[in-house]
């Protein structure tokens, strides 16, 4: 992936930022969400590119969002496969809460995991415990592993999960191994990037999650050296059958490359309300001010970035 396009996808990812900004804590999510998506279309299609959306948020004719198969960019230059939420955590903005940020992550076509927008069991640790998770063993087993291997007691290790009544029986599992929680009403994608930043006060992400944030962690998490494992969750029969129509293994365990193949990768994000990531957009007299993270698997470069941009 060419670097300066890595960082023409910044500018993708400020201006929905920005427009989500204007709906932070007046109660319309929907609103906050379609003003993230119209922005990130807009900004894309001027970029010289030929992209296609492979995993997403949202059905074309259901939701406000960039949707599977769609295409993006001039249609001159590279073949690039995107992952994206122009808005992740729309519940946080619309409530005024942490966490919410823009995101993509982008890879030669083939190389980012395609699949519907449905749930995921999924587990993340950061690089010092890499290779001792495993999504077959218990929650248990893999807090009483990790922990071993950062030289921590178990009831030091903390693990992040979405605060959702799907998790009840897994709260108590964790919850009784004596390890601590941190909930978070709606992100996962910083959730499971968490455990692999060293100030993140998180050492691991247990929980059941939505498809495309799964892909978009995988990418940051493998430029950063952490380690990640999916598992595809249908919800119900009509999900299941999707599934098998397209081939795919509902059983099978998705490790980092499954879910993000080879290096030529790139992780995108501009924060919209503060979070473990980013800091959310803020706004002086004169300028309107974003925070962003950009990351190349191939380099292993991770470019942190203040923007000033000019009210008018």
């Amino acid at each position: 992936m060419d670097r300066n396009l890595a960082l023409e996808f910044v500018r993708v990812t400020e201006a929905a930022a920005i427009a989500a900004s204007s709906w932070i804590g007046k109660g319309e999510r929907k609103a906050a969400d379609q003003a993230a998506v119209d922005e990130m279309r807009s900004r894309f299609n001027f970029v010289d590119f030929s992209g296609t959306v492979v995993i997403g948020e949202g059905q074309k004719d259901e939701a406000p969002e960039l949707y599977v198969g769609e295409t993006l960019g001039t249609g001159n230059g590279l073949e690039i496969d995107i992952a994206v939420d122009p808005l992740e955590c729309t519940d946080s903005v619309a409530t005024g809460s942490p966490n919410a940020i823009s995101v993509i992550s982008t890879g030669p076509k083939g190389s980012l995991f395609h699949a519907p927008d449905m749930y995921m069991e999924k587990i993340a640790c950061g690089p010092q415990a890499k290779g001792v998770i495993d999504l077959d063993l218990t929650p248990t087993e893999n807090i009483i592993r990790v922990a071993k291997k950062l030289e921590k007691d178990v009831t030091q290790m903390v693990v992040i999960m979405l605060d959702r009544p799907r998790h009840a029986d897994l709260v108590e599992e964790i919850r009784t191994v004596g390890a601590r929680i941190r909930f978070i009403s709606d992100g996962d994608v910083a959730g499971a990037i968490a455990p692999s930043l060293p100030d993140s006060g998180v050492d691991m992400l247990i929980n059941i999650g939505a498809s495309a944030e799964a892909v978009l962690a995988a990418t940051a998490i493998k430029c950063l050296g952490g380690d990640f494992q999916a598992r595809l969750w249908p919800k119900n029969v009509d999900q299941k059958n999707m599934l098998e129509d397209m081939g795919l293994d509902i059983n099978k365990k998705l490790t980092l490359e499954d879910l993000a193949s080879g290096k030529d990768l790139t992780f995108t994000a501009t924060g919209v309300v503060d979070g473990p990531l980013l800091k959310g957009v803020r706004y002086t007299a004169d300028y309107c001010i974003t925070h962003s993270v950009v990351m190349r698997v191939k380099t292993g470069t991770i470019r942190f970035l203040e923007t000033h941009h000019k009210l008018s």
